[in-house]
């Protein structure tokens, strides 16, 4: 089996081309620079683009991720560099670096989204090349606001462009924590405007039928398959109630106690709506063409039209009672399914005790 490849956080492309800008301010021409990454390791990195504007120098990399499928891959991180009175080195956002517009995120409100550790290796990348006196670096990333549209970024209220992101400096190939990990920041900014609850909904239907309602942005978290960890993000970091809320296709899993939704981890959104129908005493015919059916929307419609109704409220407190269950009970949790077209077709009464269950059912 072939080793993928890992590649670079865009944090250490951004040290890598405000060091060879620097260099190339004081006269040197580099067609490689090596920086070091948090861990004490150095690394070598091509430089892509070399200019010097007037007292200004500018420098670029093309990002490498490895076989990782970063939506940052290929792009060109930039810095320019320039001299200036004072001591220090000042780190600004250029074209396609985004600006925190909102509270909860490791970056202050107003500041460049360039993250604690990409500051640091940014600092020390140009303290390489000059060692003395004040210096301005502003990184660019000229397809960065094109990029944010594809990451979280507008949903955390960064605008403008891209983060400047890396706590290792390396990318490790389908890091699926990685992943995980960039959808905590939701909860953060939740918390930092002032909801103790929240919506947690696993897709793109969820969020649009939740903000329909009126349910607040920051009150929306997003958490993709992941619906386990996300919980148990909510409860670790003081989130008191949360209110699953999505297709049934999704959430179905979660009553059977699956909290990784991916289909490659497991499927079982048939059987267990099959299950709750036979437990509900309904017709074995009407079981089997609820195992027969296509998809969880066809099977749902055989209920409906067949008068079970009700299972899928029978679900949906299953879903709840497995979720307090994966939070040890440090979480409130309410549960309501929707359909293709964010119509609730199921929930519990759980859902009506969670804050938003008023604008949602």
């Amino acid at each position: 089996m072939k080793k993928l490849r890992k590649g670079f956080t865009t944090g250490t492309c951004a040290a890598a081309a405000a060091k060879a800008a620097a260099l190339l301010l004081r006269g040197e021409r580099r067609a490689r620079v090596s920086v070091a990454l948090p861990s004490g390791e150095r690394v070598s990195l091509g430089i892509a683009q070399l200019e010097v504007r007037g007292g200004r120098a500018r420098a670029c990399v093309r990002k490498d991720a490895g076989d990782d499928p970063d939506v940052t891959n290929g792009a060109l991180i930039c810095a320019e560099v320039r001299r200036r009175s004072g001591e220090g080195v000042v780190i600004k956002a250029g074209e396609g670096v985004g600006v925190v517009t909102k509270p909860g995120l490791a970056v202050q409100v107003g500041e460049p989204a360039i993250n604690p550790v990409p500051r640091e290796m940014i600092r020390r990348a140009v303290r390489e090349a000059l060692p003395e006196g004040g210096v301005e670096v502003k990184v660019e990333v000229p397809l960065g606001r094109e990029l944010a549209l594809r990451t979280m970024n507008p949903k955390l209220g960064i605008v403008g462009g891209i983060s400047i992101l890396g706590t290792s400096g390396i990318v490790e190939p389908w890091s699926e924590s990685a992943f995980r990990r960039s959808l905590v920041p939701q909860i953060d900014v939740a918390l930092s405007a002032g909801f103790e609850e929240v919506v947690l909904t696993p897709g793109k239907i969820g969020e649009r039928s939740a903000l329909r309602r009126g349910v607040p942005g920051d009150a929306v978290v997003q958490c993709g398959n992941y619906v386990g960890y996300m919980l148990e993000q909510c409860a670790e970091r003081g989130i008191k109630g949360a209110l699953l809320f999505g297709h049934a296709g999704k959430l179905v899993k979660v009553a059977a106690g699956i909290f990784n939704t991916h289909s490659r981890v497991a499927d079982a959104r048939l059987e267990t709506l099959a299950a709750y129908a036979a437990e509900a005493g309904a017709p074995q015919g009407l079981v089997s063409r609820v195992l027969r059916s296509a998809t969880a929307e066809e099977a749902v419609g055989v209920l409906l039209t067949g008068g079970y109704g009700g299972v899928l409220n029978r679900i949906a407190e299953r879903a709840s009672e497995r979720a307090v269950e994966r939070t040890g009970g440090k979480l409130k949790v309410g549960t309501a399914l929707i359909n293709l077209k964010g119509e609730v077709i199921g929930s519990d009464e759980g859902a009506r005790l969670i804050r938003w269950g008023r604008y949602l059912l």
